[in-house]
């Protein structure tokens, strides 16, 4: 599975790093980056949550 940023949406609240740190990561300056092209399956129930704790509908899941 992918996972993608939509940026003008993000709010870089850092809902989606709490819940997946391995697959999100905000940097020093507040910017948000997807750590991998495709999701490993032990993150992927966490990635799920985390679009949809995201309060701003920014992360878009896809297989």
């Amino acid at each position: 599975m992918k996972v993608s940023v939509d940026r003008d949406l993000c709010q870089v609240n850092g809902v989606c790093m709490a819940l997946a740190p391995t697959v999100f990561e905000l940097d020093d300056d507040l910017d948000l980056h997807v750590l991998v092209d495709e999701v490993p399956a032990d993150a992927e129930a966490d990635v799920r949550e985390a679009a949809l704790q995201c309060p701003r509908s920014a992360l878009s899941v896809t297989s």
